[in-house]
């Protein structure tokens, strides 16, 4: 019996998974600050602002400012500002706000992200053979309501439900978000369920924590991911591999 018999529910990370990040932070802070006429901010200097800045607010205000009731805008502004700071960049208020527009807009956009070729005809194969298919990812609301469907990403068509962070109050490696995907995907047991995702912490650990199924993808060959063998895990390539496993017969996969 194949394993993908046995299931009911597969659960999907974002990026890393899905979908990857185009070019560099610096680009997108580098054309906003062109586009008020100023030059270039240092890519170095402004992704280690960021990295610092970004730590700085999901330790202060995690999912995106969720329990602060803080708006996401706001949270963004705040640590966009932070960035530029710790790079050595302070603008006066109307030259920030007109920079600080161009790069929320961006990154709310399709604009910064490639989807994987393989993620849209594994979904919808997914879901050709009966399968929910939810997305867990930490991330804000824009993910669900723009970001996806910009990129051909549907509900409906290719997930079923969503699990986002920002939306729920709640992140990886935090199991309960795993329990709400189970939750929302009908009460489905956890047994019957496979979670894919790219992180041992965030997604292989707290997923088998509840007895899900769970598999991690090494698409640019981290060297991390031996370690994840060693710890028992299985890892593919890519999703194409996953679904060759899948339709495997006597599949040992994690269960």
């Amino acid at each position: 019996m194949s394993l993908v018999s046995r299931l009911r529910c597969i659960t999907v990370d974002v990026t890393g998974t899905l979908l990857a990040y185009k070019g560099e932070l610096g680009d997108y802070y580098c054309m906003a600050a062109k586009s008020v006429g100023l030059p270039c901010p240092d890519y170095k200097r402004v992704h280690e602002g960021f990295k610092l800045a970004y730590t700085e607010m999901t330790n202060k205000y995690p999912c995106f400012g969720y329990a602060a009731k803080m708006p996401n805008i706001e949270w963004w502004k705040t640590c966009v500002r932070d960035s530029f700071v710790r790079a050595g960049y302070e603008y006066d208020e109307e030259t920030f706000e007109k920079i600080f527009k161009r790069i929320y807009a961006s990154f709310g956009s399709s604009a910064p992200y490639s989807v994987f070729p393989d993620s849209q005809p594994f979904l919808r194969w997914a879901h050709e053979k009966g399968l929910k298919v939810g997305i867990i990812s930490n991330a804000e609301y824009r993910y669900q309501d723009v970001i996806l469907p910009a990129l051909g990403l549907n509900q409906g068509s290719e997930w079923d439900f969503g699990v986002f962070s920002g939306l729920e109050g709640v992140e990886k490696p935090d199991r309960r978000i795993y329990e709400i995907a189970l939750e929302r995907a009908g009460n489905i047991a956890a047994e019957e369920t496979l979670h894919i995702g790219d992180s041992m912490r965030k997604d292989y650990v707290p997923a088998r924590s509840l007895g899900m199924n769970a598999l991690l993808l090494d698409r640019f060959s981290t060297p991390e991911a031996e370690e994840w063998r060693k710890s028992g895990a299985i890892v593919l390539p890519d999703l194409a591999a996953v679904q060759e496993l899948l339709c495997s017969e006597n599949s040992t996969l994690a269960c």
